[in-house]
């Protein structure tokens, strides 16, 4: 009874995320994932550069549930615009903009991380990759001031 109400009650958190995010649930997803890849390779450095700490990596863990939370205000924000939108009778679809604009630059770097620590740790590099990246998240900062 116990393992079914765990999973009742995780089915309930995630669908009513998914929900809540809209279209940002692919992103939000993506960004998870980034987000554990970037947490276990910056724990490999730790490790293999001798400097593995909980409270480092505690600091990391709230760090990353900090920026989750900047996403759903970014999702927040959207769907407060949309229905002023609606209320003031603006027709047409409404593009999802502050949380989207967050999602990405949080994914991008994330990726730039695990891509520096993997390099900490010994593996080549792969430039182009890296360019890229980096191109990726000055064209969103870019974006992000336009107005």
């Amino acid at each position: 009874m116990k393992e079914e109400m765990t999973k009742l009650s995780a089915s309930l958190f995630f669908a009513s995320l998914c929900s809540y995010l809209g279209k940002l649930a692919a992103p939000f997803a993506v960004l998870c994932g980034a987000m554990a890849l970037d947490y276990a390779t910056g724990v490999v450095k730790a490790y293999i550069t001798g400097t593995l700490s909980s409270k480092t990596g505690l600091k990391g863990i709230l760090r990353k549930l900090s920026a989750m939370a900047m996403v759903a205000v970014g999702a927040g924000v959207d769907y407060l615009l949309s229905g002023a939108l609606r209320a003031a009778g603006a027709a047409g679809e409404r593009a999802l903009f502050c949380g989207m604009l967050v999602a990405v630059w949080l994914i991008v770097n994330e990726l730039i991380s695990v891509l520096e620590n993997l390099a900490a740790v010994g593996v080549p590099g792969f430039a182009p990759l890296q360019r890229l990246l980096r191109h990726l998240k000055d064209s969103v900062e870019d974006r992000g001031g336009e107005k």
